[in-house]
């Protein structure tokens, strides 16, 4: 099924399949952050990842949310749809942590009233700066439908994946989404598991996420299989 590697980004790898119109994503055990500086191998980190983010995007396909993934071909590899990369990521925050606390000065932990939605370019050497719909427009990037589809699923998501984790105990905190082009249309592309969100214990405010290996807490994927665990997927 794998054939030709087209793409090896910092923890996966794409290759051609089959049908042209698809891929081969590889989930790998690597590990980064802070863009590429910091760097380890995380054992299991590719498995429990591979099989958290088909978890999610079956969930969500149920809910009429269109994405990628066409099925899982192994513990570390999944079938997805080639994707025309939209190279802007879609945050939003539902508690503030990480850089919206550096940059408005908020204090750790403050529940939003309503969600907030923000663009950033995807673009490391740059350090993924934060972008508006202007930027996006002037430079082409996308579409104005396309940027008012993108923050529409990305809101819809939230609303989902908040009630999954709330009942098993966590709070979605923040997280990120990526879209691309398949045949004139936009589908959620990418991954979505614990190395591209925050969760917190909702009783303990434990990190349950990526920060486990960014401040060095230790113990990232038992804390990762503990979130699969609690929402119903074994690993």
């Amino acid at each position: 099924m794998k054939k030709a590697l087209l793409h090896q980004g910092k923890a996966k790898s794409v290759y051609e399949a089959e049908n042209d119109h698809e891929v081969v994503i590889e989930y790998r055990d690597d590990a980064s952050a802070f863009n590429g500086v910091k760097l380890a191998s995380l054992q299991d980190k590719g498995r429990v990842n591979n099989l958290f983010n088909a978890y999610i995007m079956e969930l969500l396909e149920k809910e009429n949310v269109s994405t990628h993934f066409v099925r899982c071909l192994s513990d570390h590899e999944s079938l997805m749809k080639k994707l025309e990369m939209i190279p802007v990521e879609c945050v939003v925050r539902n508690y503030a942590a990480g850089g919206i606390c550096k940059r408005l000065g908020l204090e750790k932990g403050l529940k939003f009233d309503t969600p907030v939605f923000e663009f950033f370019l995807k673009d490391d050497p740059l350090g993924d700066p934060m972008i508006n719909e202007s930027h996006i427009l002037t430079f082409n990037w996308a579409s104005q439908k396309e940027i008012d589809w993108m923050k529409a699923v990305t809101l819809q998501v939230n609303q989902i994946l908040s009630d999954v984790f709330a009942k098993a105990g966590l709070l979605l905190v923040d997280y990120k989404l990526e879209f691309g082009r398949f045949n004139g249309k936009v589908l959620l592309g990418d991954e979505i598991s614990p190395d591209g969100m925050r969760l917190w214990d909702s009783n303990t405010l434990e990190s349950f996420d990526k920060d486990r290996f960014r401040q060095d807490m230790g113990d990232v994927i038992g804390h990762y299989k503990e979130v699969a665990s609690r929402i119903g997927l074994s690993l």
